[in-house]
């Protein structure tokens, strides 16, 4: 079955774009979501008009990212967690932690934006990339250190 996504969804297509999907995805999850909508003549054509304003939307998001990408790139955070005497943490950094120590700087980002492939569980120091747009992805420096 053809849809037409009304938002980004990863691994499947961005914002606009008509894409094949099993009939149970689009009928079951994509369509009561409101994440598609049914690939007709009459739709497309919908998306079509709307998509001159989405792509103005669209490009004003993405230089606004790209400021914030440049102020990121400079941001070093420093976490102190308990630790054992090997750099062992007691417990983990998450991107929870992340998110909060970027917020006493003033900088509200999203805990889901920040793509740490797992928790950090070691002192040290580490480069976290922060999905800002689909296109932009600042990295911060984040120092664990012990307390």
């Amino acid at each position: 079955m053809e849809v037409i996504l009304r938002e980004d969804i990863e691994k499947l297509g961005h914002r606009g774009d008509v894409v094949k999907v099993a009939p149970g995805f689009a009928r079951n999850f994509l369509i009561p979501k409101r994440m598609a909508v049914a690939a007709t003549e009459s739709n497309i054509k919908i998306v079509a008009q709307e998509r001159d304003a989405w792509l103005r939307k669209e490009a004003k998001l993405k230089n606004e990212s790209e400021d914030l990408a440049k102020l990121l790139s400079g941001v070093t955070l420093t976490i102190a967690q308990r630790a054992g005497e090997e750099g062992q943490l007691f417990g983990s950094v998450t991107s929870k932690d992340v998110a909060e120590a970027l917020e006493k700087q003033n900088y509200n980002i999203d805990r889901r934006k920040i793509q740490m492939d797992e928790n950090i569980r070691q002192l040290g120091e580490y480069k976290i990339p922060v999905r800002l747009h689909r296109d932009v992805t600042a990295e911060v420096t984040l120092k664990v250190i012990a307390e």
